[in-house]
């Protein structure tokens, strides 16, 4: 398969067929399936990763380093669980997509999510917070160049950030109140969840602004030491 034709497939993956499983399986299973779709969801985020994945030693430490993200994602949700919703976890995932591609931050994203919340519970949301991190940290892999060049975009795609996930698991909240989607209820979510998402915009800025420096250089010394 040829690079141009990984890279498709991944997109397809990651921007289609993973959303629609979380929304389709809540549709089809409710509150009772979340533990197998938040399962299906981690299995088909792995393969993109896989499919750009080669056999030789530069992948396998990238694969090190993407397993010390989703670590250090996981831990330092846990260390901040005490401010509600001020968390490092998107600055965490934007830079490991910035700095190991698209289809990593995807699966930081979503792997992050799916083992913090043997911490903090697994239910219904489960899956769809699985698949709005895991997107955030794909476009910022897709965006990295622009990012890397210029702060000031980084720290606006940190609001954007902040208010997608913010909408995105509103759909969820529509869903499991009414178990049915109506944009006036959908309205009703964004303006109730209105701190919250900018709590999370801003929470996004002040860490991306904190680790992009020592985060992102550590990254890129160990990159090029090891041939990444």
């Amino acid at each position: 398969m040829t690079p141009k034709a990984k890279t498709v497939l991944s997109y397809l993956f990651l921007l289609v067929l993973l959303p629609a499983i979380a929304v389709g399986g809540y549709f089809l299973f409710r509150e009772r399936g979340y533990v197998w779709i938040s399962v299906v969801i981690a299995a088909v985020a792995c393969i993109p990763f896989f499919i750009r994945f080669e056999k030789s030693t530069s992948d396998v430490r990238k694969t090190v380093m993407l397993a010390l993200l989703i670590a250090l994602s996981v831990l330092g949700r846990l260390a901040f669980s005490y401010v509600p919703h001020f968390k490092p976890v998107t600055a965490i995932i934007i830079l490991a997509g910035i700095y190991l591609g698209a289809e990593a931050g995807f699966l930081c994203g979503s792997l992050s999510v799916l083992c913090s919340n043997f911490i903090f519970g697994q239910g219904p949301w489960t899956p769809f917070q699985m698949v709005a991190w895991g997107l955030i940290g794909f476009i910022a892999g897709v965006l990295s160049d622009p990012f890397k060049k210029h702060v000031i975009l980084l720290m606006i795609y940190g609001v954007i950030s902040g208010v997608f996930y913010s909408l995105f698991m509103d759909v969820l909240t529509v869903l499991w109140l009414d178990g049915g989607f109506t944009t006036k209820k959908y309205l009703a979510a964004i303006v109730t969840s209105f701190p919250i998402t900018l709590t999370y915009a801003i929470s996004n800025v002040i860490f991306l602004f904190v680790l992009v420096k020592p985060l992102g250089k550590k990254i890129d010394r160990i990159k090029e030491k090891y041939g990444i």
